[in-house]
């Protein structure tokens, strides 16, 4: 019984760990396109973020050698699967540019959706009333976060609702390729995989990007140390997570690890309010009483859903 609660515990703690490290890392990702970003925007930071690359993958390689093991055939689903996640992260970081992390991410609860829908049309899977009812109540929470009052007329945020839409689909597809394949979850290879892609995806927009590039030349001649520093904090933070969470999923049922991840909304909200509240020259989101009660009702509707989403049967 004892080594059961010690279990339990272990893989809560690892599983809670990953939500609280990317929740910083959405934050970290939110500050710098706010101070240093604001012409140069998203195609700058990817430039920053191939950067941090160079220094990142030989590392990842240092760690496990056998990122560099794989067949012909895994490797193209590697090399796929790490587009799909730049492409994620493109329109994820265009998102962010254009509203608040706390809504952002509240979004990725659609990712389940994708997924159940996706098999519906491509596979023939049959969608229950239970699951009906679960995703009904997770897109009641993010229809929350689209609507925004602005001098009394609520407008709809179509962009920021595109670019996160586009995000989901790219992270099912990923899930869903895994899943096809049955290929072995090795989070040093994709991490590793990942970086390769973004390296060779920042070379090129370095060359034939030339708005980037003078932007990218500009941010680093100005602000070159904390741009790094930052952008490497948040690798580091964000690899930590990634391992935490596989940890996670060998010690516990995977519905319930998954279950965890719904606790992202919540610490970015709650690091949101830390920061407006005790390091406001920081703080890039509004503490209004309003838009804090929304973004709150918006985390628990959405955390209900996707909580029904995953005991439906």
């Amino acid at each position: 019984m004892h080594r059961g609660v010690v279990t339990i515990q272990t893989w809560f703690l690892l599983a809670l760990i990953s939500p609280l490290l990317w929740a910083t890392c959405n934050h970290i990702d939110k500050i710098m396109l706010e101070r240093y970003f604001k012409e140069g925007g998203v195609g700058t930071l990817l430039l920053v973020s191939a950067l941090a690359s160079v220094i990142a993958a030989p590392f990842l390689y240092v760690v496990d050698p056998s990122v560099l093991d794989v067949g012909i055939g895994n490797f193209g689903i590697i090399v796929v699967n790490s587009m799909l996640d730049i492409l994620l992260l493109w329109a994820y970081l265009n998102a962010m540019q254009r509203d608040d992390s706390s809504r952002v991410i509240v979004y990725y609860q659609l990712v389940p959706i994708f997924g159940i829908v996706a098999g519906w049309i491509f596979l023939g899977e049959v969608i229950s009333k239970d699951q009906f009812v679960a995703m009904a109540v997770v897109i009641l929470g993010t229809s929350i976060v689209s609507l925004e009052n602005v001098e009394g007329r609520f407008r709809f945020k179509g962009r920021t609702v595109g670019y996160m839409l586009l995000a989901c689909a790219c992270w099912a597809a990923e899930l869903a390729i895994f899943k096809v394949v049955a290929l072995e979850e090795n989070p040093w290879r994709s991490l590793f995989w990942n970086h390769i892609v973004l390296m060779v995806l920042g070379v090129l927009m370095y060359l034939f990007i030339p708005r980037y590039r003078a932007s990218f030349q500009a941010a680093m001649q100005t602000n070159s140390v904390p741009l790094l520093s930052a952008n490497l904090l948040s690798e580091v933070l964000y690899m930590l997570a990634v391992v935490s969470y596989s940890l996670a999923a060998m010690l516990a049922p995977v519905a319930l690890v998954l279950l965890t991840v719904t606790f992202q909304s919540i610490f970015v909200f709650l690091i949101a309010i830390l920061i407006a509240r005790f390091i406001p020259k920081l703080a890039t989101e509004s503490a209004d009483r309003t838009h804090v009660a929304l973004k709150g009702a918006a985390i628990c509707i959405t955390g209900l859903g996707t909580y029904l989403l995953l005991v439906a049967r």
